[in-house]
């Protein structure tokens, strides 16, 4: 059973079973991107990407944010709340033909439940905006609908309430309805996640939130010093409000080689905006489908092995985390299908058991892994939804 999961050596079959026993909880996961652009159904095996139910209960996934991805490509044209229902509308659709497997969970107590019951537990979430005014409204339209995290930022792009990390500063971190759009989501129960926000837009939201802020998908600046990532002294101010960041499996975030090597094959950063501001405002939603399409699934930068870093160099980030804040702030936040180019020799979401056994040979307690793999974005979870 061990080799299923391509584990070899002496902490195998402890990994195989202390992974099973545990609830894996991914905070970000691109799930119905393919689905909504070309078709198809995520309950399907695929011999792509990163993502698909089959492969997911491989891997022994037991929860995730569902995350609606809105690209920057549907703002120019205020096209941003049309493509959030859009796409809320296919997460429903897909969820519900796979409802043997898979289930929506508005609560901490939701998801226990359908973890009983078998099936993966699905928060659903929205990666980019769905409205990029911040109208209190709408929002509470959206947590009416089943949304339950929600990106403070408009992906790499600025909004009129919050600035991205990788854009041009326009409020110096969140105006006063930013600081509204916090409060009210406090108000409502949901997850702020400040993956994309500037750095002043995080501080600034910490300081405004009665609950902690999850960062779902990140890395350390220390590490990689890009404006994606966070800076010790503000993952040291999310911790000390009780908040959780969620590590990307990606080699850009953790590996400034490989981070080096996308972007000079690239010939820009991944976060770049700028053919979407040149493109203009003048497009129908369905010239922008046509567009964006052929981004999904997310193909990552077929990076080198020789510069890919391992699953035991993507735990050392991890480590340093828990050295600066400890073990109860960390949490998993893949990015499957959003395009990380994963450590060497992870294949895709069948390969999270590969994590367990790494943290087991680095010596970690069965306690501290468990905490990593889901035990505390459950916890905070259950702190802000309040159930």
């Amino acid at each position: 059973m061990a080799a299923a999961f391509g584990l070899q050596g002496q902490t195998a079959d402890r990994a195989r079973a202390l992974h099973a026993s545990s609830l894996v909880f991914d905070g970000h996961v691109h799930a119905i991107d393919r689905e909504f652009y070309h078709g198809g159904d995520i309950g399907s095996r695929k011999t792509d990407g990163q993502f698909d139910l089959p492969r997911a209960k491989e891997g022994g996934l037991g929860a995730l944010f569902f995350s609606i991805f809105v690209t920057e490509d549907y703002y120019p044209a205020r096209l941003e709340t049309k493509q959030a229902l859009r796409m809320l509308d296919c997460a429903f659709e897909q969820i519900g033909r796979n409802s043997a497997s898979i289930a929506i969970a508005r609560t901490a107590n939701d998801i226990e439940r359908i973890r009983k019951s078998g099936r993966i537990a699905a928060v659903l979430d929205i990666e980019g905006s769905f409205d990029l005014d911040g109208d209190l409204g709408v929002l509470r339209q959206m947590y009416r609908i089943g949304l339950r995290s929600v990106q403070l930022s408009a992906h790499n792009w600025t909004s009129n309430y919050a600035d991205s990390c990788c854009s041009p500063a326009r409020w110096h971190g969140l105006n006063e309805r930013g600081i509204a759009f916090v409060h009210e989501m406090n108000r409502l129960g949901m997850v702020i996640d400040v993956s994309h926000a500037s750095d002043d837009a995080i501080s600034q939201a910490i300081d405004a939130s009665s609950d902690p802020v999850i960062a779902t998908h990140h890395g350390l600046r220390a590490v990689n010093d890009i404006p994606r990532n966070m800076p010790d002294w503000l993952l040291k101010k999310l911790a000390a409000k009780g908040g959780v960041i969620g590590f990307q499996l990606g080699n850009e975030f953790h590996n400034r080689r490989a981070f080096e090597w996308r972007t000079a094959h690239a010939g820009k950063p991944f976060w770049d905006t700028a053919s979407i501001v040149a493109r203009g405002t003048q497009m129908s939603i369905a010239d922008l489908d046509r567009i964006v399409a052929p981004q999904f699934p997310m193909v990552p930068a077929d990076i080198p092995d020789a510069i890919r870093m391992t699953v035991d160099e993507w735990v050392n980030v991890i480590d340093r985390a828990i050295v600066l804040v400890g073990d109860d702030h960390v949490a998993l936040g893949s990015d499957f299908d959003g395009g990380p180019p994963l450590p060497r020799g992870m294949r895709d979401v069948r390969d999270l058991p590969m994590i367990t056994d790494a943290m087991l040979r680095r010596g970690y307690s069965d306690e501290r892994i468990r905490k990593f793999l889901g035990g505390n974005l459950l916890r905070v979870f259950r702190q802000i939804t309040r159930e």
